[in-house]
């Protein structure tokens, strides 16, 4: 029997995409993502629990995110979840589990100046990242506490 590894989050992005071109001018995006599950407690007090993932998009989809995406963008992202590992400088083992996006949508409302009505944007797109799931691409540092969202 196979196994399946598909990730399907919504959240939003905690900074902007740092984007790298690797050689043969691959390009490969990395992003924080906050989800937060609402839920209310025995007491009926509201809680809030967000989790921070790190999105890593290939080619076509990091150049979408360069183009489009920014601190605090609503996006829904599918992929699969890759874990790789690395020695540090002072040689201790580090790991990291990231989202390796397939699909993107962005779900951010926007504006449309001439009719002042709201509409969702529509850009969206999926990319094939075969053939790099371990590149050297270091770790970002964590993310911080202090986002508007």
């Amino acid at each position: 029997m196979r196994g399946v590894n598909k990730v399907i989050l919504i959240g939003n992005l905690g900074r902007d995409p740092d984007v790298q071109f690797l050689e043969g001018n691959i390009a490969v995006a990395k992003f924080s993502l906050a989800t937060t599950e609402t839920f209310k407690d025995r007491a009926g007090k509201l809680i809030s629990q967000t989790e921070w993932h790190t999105v890593v998009l290939w080619r076509g989809l990091a150049e979408l995110a360069q183009k489009y995406l920014h601190k605090g963008s609503l996006v829904y992202i599918e992929g699969r979840l890759r874990t790789r590992s690395w020695e540090d400088k002072e040689g201790n083992k580090k790991f990291a589990t990231e989202v390796v996006g397939d699909n993107l949508v962005m779900l951010d409302k926007r504006i449309d100046v001439h009719n002042g009505d709201h509409s969702m944007s529509s850009q969206s797109g999926s990319g094939s990242s075969e053939g790099y799931s371990s590149m050297d691409i270091p770790p970002m540092n964590e993310p911080s506490d202090d986002l508007p969202f």
